[in-house]
């Protein structure tokens, strides 16, 4: 295509666009307007008082001024024409630019190129009502309702950037960052703020080494239950961009979904599974598939239960995904819970309040009548909240009973202990008093996920992020027995490998549940529970003596030792306290050679293992790539009750095209 641009033509068919002027209408079209920036710049200076902004950001009230003088002086035919034609040449450069040389689409614009990497702050807007029809609001609403996405450039609705380059040939070409996800602005409807700059934290740590058995033959690691991390990369890829690294925690992702591994016998409270079989990712190395099942509850002879649910109500939790998805959850939550149980609500937000005393699960009316008139204002006095739940639960427990505390936020916290180590060791000591702490999140933008880990970890509970109502169907109501009853606590992994058979080894995920070998007999160190009916999986990639996979080159200076443990590639032992227990029990058991082929549970849970490197960049997969983790997964994906695979399989597909 011809790179010519006749600006003369341009500026002769915005012309013969521009509508004729209509005095009535151009007042009322003004008086609107005047309006509409009035409302914009009262919700800019914090008129509703209630909300908290998130973050510190930039004011610019020359931009507001500027546009409303512009509008005071719109009062003669010129200028409104004027006005229409540069508001149809913005919308116009949008749809030619990609078909302009550099040079060409920067004259036609009239903009300085320096001003091209220059982001406009994102601030909160009002929604504005909607001028009479024009052709230049109705192309800017088809513009702001398509997707947009974001890099460093000039900032087109909210936060979606675009920035310029050129090709090989000197065409213009746009690039799109999928870094965080989009709003659109709405017209009209009600006050809603843009998301504020992405403050989101992460608690992860780089993706375990390769170790070399001969030096390091031992591995301990405390199990982890949580999911928080699968439903924060589905959250990101279903708003179109990949997740950050950080954000992806294998054995979460892995964890996520049910697998049918053998079931306890005896008065063990779980049963473990282990199979050995070649890496689909790498020739020449195995995985080593640990399947651990825990007993499934009876309901009928549970003990009772006693919720405190402590309830983040501060300004940060007013987007849709936050509060109002938070109180639903709660609402699936209830019909679950036998009347024997209790529930009470505190909240937190300039300061903590109990909103509903101690009130039987049976008032169901009562409960969700506290739940739908909370409103979100305020700042996150954390601390303060926290000290009050656990008071609180610890008055509602009696013998034989289990109290949980569960903390619904987007992590957010500002008042009081904000800083995750602090607040670890204050979970710690509370820990000791029997009652449990869940930690629920919700939202994108200022997700504190690293806090929302710190407190789980250390409070005897577990991590779960909703993202949707089907999300909380999945953690409240068909996991609730696992979520709330737990069978048993401090639960160590530990794996020893045969150095005569196993040359090199590494454990997938669980970086930030690594424990320090002398760990696994303290029983004073904290580890993991295991809930009714949960199931947890580990996968090792092992290298077998003599492969031509191994990484490392043999010592110079080697030892000799003696060959022990013939035919087994490691030792496997686990320790656990039963519930209100001091001291732990042992279970240990021999990880025999010979590769055999993965049962359809093994197998899935390695392929979203694969998928959960290929998110992280892992340079430990070689040439194995998403169309090798589709096949795998879908050759495997089973009964698949709830369709949590199918989906996963999905979330796959649309990582695969939003990598390239």
């Amino acid at each position: 295509m011809s790179n010519d641009f006749d600006l003369d033509k341009l500026t002769s068919a915005l012309q013969a666009a521009t509508p004729k002027a209509d005095a009535s209408k151009r007042d009322a079209n003004i008086a609107l307007a005047e309006k509409n920036f009035e409302k914009l710049h009262a919700a800019r200076q914090g008129t509703a008082a209630e909300t908290r902004p998130i973050s510190e950001r930039p004011e610019t009230p020359g931009l507001i001024s500027g546009v409303r003088e512009m509008f005071k002086k719109l009062s003669t035919k010129g200028a409104l024409a004027a006005t229409t034609s540069v508001a149809t040449l913005g919308v116009a450069l949008i749809v030619v630019l990609p078909n302009l040389s550099v040079d060409d689409a920067r004259m036609a614009a009239k903009v300085d190129p320096a001003l091209l990497s220059v982001p406009v702050a994102s601030e909160p807007v009002a929604t504005v009502e909607t001028l009479e029809a024009q052709p230049a609001m109705e192309m800017a609403d088809e513009i702001v309702a398509a997707p947009q996405r974001r890099t460093g450039g000039v900032t087109l609705s909210g936060e979606a950037e675009i920035a310029f380059s050129e090709n090989a040939s000197g065409d213009a070409q746009f690039h799109h960052d999928l870094s965080i996800p989009q709003q659109r602005l709405s017209f009209p409807g009600d006050i809603m703020p843009l998301p504020e700059s992405n403050t989101e934290t992460f608690a992860n740590e780089a993706p375990n080494p390769l170790k070399i058995t001969s030096e390091e033959p031992v591995s301990t690691f405390s199990i982890d239950v949580d999911t928080a991390s699968y439903a924060i990369v589905r959250s990101s890829l279903t708003q179109g961009y990949l997740p950050p690294a950080e954000a992806v925690r294998a054995e979460e992702m892995i964890n996520y979904f049910p697998y049918a591994y053998t079931p306890p016998a005896g008065d063990q409270p779980f049963a473990t599974t282990v199979t050995v079989t070649d890496t689909p990712w790498n020739e020449g190395t195995q995985l080593v598939h640990i399947g651990i099942q825990g007993e499934l509850p009876v309901m009928d002879e549970r003990p009772p239960l006693n919720l405190v649910f402590l309830i983040d109500t501060s300004g940060s939790m007013s987007d849709p995904d936050k509060l109002p998805l938070l109180v639903q959850s709660f609402r699936l939550m209830l019909s679950e819970l036998r009347p024997e149980d209790s529930v009470a609500i505190v909240t937190y937000a300039g300061s903590a309040g109990q909103v509903l005393a101690p009130t039987p699960a049976s008032e169901k009316t009562v409960i969700m009548n506290a739940l739908t008139n909370l409103s979100a204002g305020g700042s996150t006095a954390g601390q303060a909240g926290l000290q009050q739940a656990y008071q609180l639960a610890e008055t509602m427990a009696e013998d034989g009973e289990i109290s949980r505390v569960i903390l619904a936020t987007d992590g957010d916290f500002n008042v009081g202990l904000s800083n995750p180590e602090a607040l670890k060791d204050y979970i710690a000591d509370k820990r000791d008093s029997g009652t449990y702490l869940s930690v629920l999140g919700f939202g994108r933008g200022n997700l504190d996920d690293a806090t929302m880990q710190a407190l789980a970890q250390n409070g005897n509970g577990t991590a779960s992020y909703i993202d949707t109502l089907q999300e909380a169907q999945k953690v409240l109501v068909d996991q609730l027995s696992g979520a709330l009853f737990p069978i048993a606590n401090d639960v160590k992994i530990q794996m020893e490998f045969n150095p005569d058979v196993v040359a090199e080894y590494r454990l997938i995920g669980y970086e930030t549940r690594a424990l320090k070998r002398e760990d696994f007999n303290n029983d004073t160190v904290d580890a993991g529970e295991i809930g009714a009916g949960h199931r947890v999986t580990a996968i090792y990639e092992i290298t077998p003596v003599g492969s031509d996979a191994v990484l490392n080159d043999p010592l110079r200076y080697g030892t000799d030792t003696t060959p022990t443990g013939h035919g087994e590639v490691g030792y496997l032992r686990l320790r656990y306290k039963n519930p209100g227990e001091d001291v732990s029990n042992l279970i240990e058991t021999p990880v025999m050679t010979g590769a055999s082929e993965a049962g359809s549970e093994a197998s899935f849970a390695i392929a979203i293992a694969g998928f959960a490197q290929l998110l992280q960049g892992s340079d430990y997969l070689g040439k194995w790539d998403y169309p090798q983790a589709i096949k795998l997964a879908n050759a495997h994906k089973g009964a698949d009750e709830f369709g949590y695979r199918a989906e996963a399989i999905r979330l796959m597909r649309l990582a695969q095209s939003l990598a390239q």
